[in-house]
């Protein structure tokens, strides 16, 4: 087996190891045809077009009365013809009369604009129209959402429920998606127990395992969990094969750094090959990268805030690179620094941070400890904070903050 080739003294940067991650991804090829009722989640594998117009006919904007401008006598008071709601089709409109007509009611032929109950007055069994209509007024064209022909969602997108509404739109009932990948969590340490159990002397409990598995479950990932590994080089190395077997990913918790306890490293180039090893990021400097046999390994550090950090910023665009995404990495925004740090640090930063409005523009600001060890500042932030390596940092300065909400989703 192959031992990693890269510069063990030398800290790659974080771009570098991201883009070394994404390169070396290979999406998933194997689809299948599901209901648009089980889609919400999948990633779609060809595009879908559209067979028809949305709306299909012209069609009303608003609550009111269909007319035709060119025959509307000059004391604009018209009888009511025909009435129209949604769901019917109405006649053709006799000239110098109106249709009482409902939002989204198609509109009748022979009619050219919609003036709204609110510009109109009865007069008996007649309306008395209070303004003179123009050509076009509240009425939606046919085919002004969607084109027959169009493109509605594109190869590559994670649907959601606003992908699953305009393909119902057009009458899609079924969609091609990439089959769903298996991703096996491997949580190593001696000292590891699992809430229900006595946390007795020297044990604490497994966050690591449930971080991990609610983040991949709301990416549509199946979960493998073998249960924790015991701190033993022949135990850990048959976990590692076992979970290389029966998963499209492995992804393990602890074991990567330099300790006498961690084997999770030298069982993986036992293995297979270790490619990558070791971040200028903090947290989350010991993160590996390599293969146990052909299936795919990254190894997240131990402690749960690093575990948080590394896996949303580089497991998550690896895993939605493997899904057939086309869009993997999180969006970015500039705020400004809600705080101050005069001391340079050479290895680039993830703050777990929180926002507040501060003079009408957004100012973040570290959340609680930075601590690689203290997960709770997690639920007091808003999303990480982007301190760039070797840059002191003052109150106001313009920084980089990445929302949870786009990391997680």
């Amino acid at each position: 087996m192959t031992a990693c080739s890269c510069d063990y003294d030398r800290l790659m940067s974080f771009d570098v190891g991201l883009q070394r991650l994404l390169d070396s991804a290979k999406p998933v090829t194997e689809t299948e045809t599901v209901s648009l009722e089980d889609a919400a989640g999948r990633v779609l594998a060809a595009d879908v077009l559209s067979t028809i117009a949305v709306p299909p006919a012209a069609n009303s904007a608003m609550d009111g009365y269909a007319v035709n401008t060119r025959s509307l006598p000059e004391s604009l008071l018209v009888p009511i013809s025909q009435r129209i709601a949604a769901g019917q089709q109405g006649t053709l409109l006799e000239p110098g009369t109106a249709a009482r007509i409902f939002t989204g009611s198609e509109i009748p032929p022979g009619a050219d604009a919609v003036i709204m109950q609110e510009q109109t007055r009865h007069v008996g069994e007649d309306i008395q129209l209070l303004i003179h209509p123009k050509a076009g007024d509240h009425i939606r064209p046919a085919g002004q959402d969607i084109q027959p022909g169009r493109c509605v969602v594109a190869k590559g997108t994670k649907l959601d429920g606003r992908h699953l509404g305009v393909i119902a739109s057009v009458g899609v009932a079924e969609v091609t998606v990439y089959r769903r990948i298996k991703v096996a969590i491997l949580t190593t340490g001696d000292e590891l127990v699992l809430p229900g159990e006595e946390a007795g002397p020297g044990k604490i409990y497994n966050s690591n395992y449930f971080t991990l598995k609610g983040l991949l479950e709301r990416m549509g990932i199946e979960v493998v969990f073998p249960g924790i590994i015991e701190d033993d080089p022949q135990v850990t190395q048959d976990a590692l094969a076992a979970a290389a077997e029966d998963a499209d990913l492995v992804i393990s918790s602890g074991g990567v750094s330099v300790g006498e306890e961690d084997h999770v490293k030298a069982a993986v180039e036992s293995l297979g090959e270790l490619m990558l090893w070791r971040l200028a990021i903090k947290p989350g400097k010991p993160l590996a990268y390599g293969r146990v046999g052909q299936t795919p390994f990254i190894g997240l550090p131990g402690n749960p805030a690093a575990v948080l950090v590394t896996f949303l910023m580089l497991a998550s665009p690896y895993i939605k690179t493997m899904q057939g995404c086309s869009d993997v990495l999180p969006k970015r925004y500039t705020v400004k620094s809600g705080y101050e740090r005069t001391k340079v640090v050479a290895r680039e930063e993830f703050l777990r941070a929180a926002l507040s409005v501060q003079d009408g523009e957004l100012v973040a600001a570290p959340a609680h400890s930075q601590s690689s060890g203290v997960l709770s500042s997690s639920v007091m932030s808003d999303g990480l904070l982007v301190i760039p390596a070797e840059q002191a940092v003052a109150v106001g300065d313009p920084l980089e903050f990445i929302p949870f909400n786009g990391l997680l989703g």
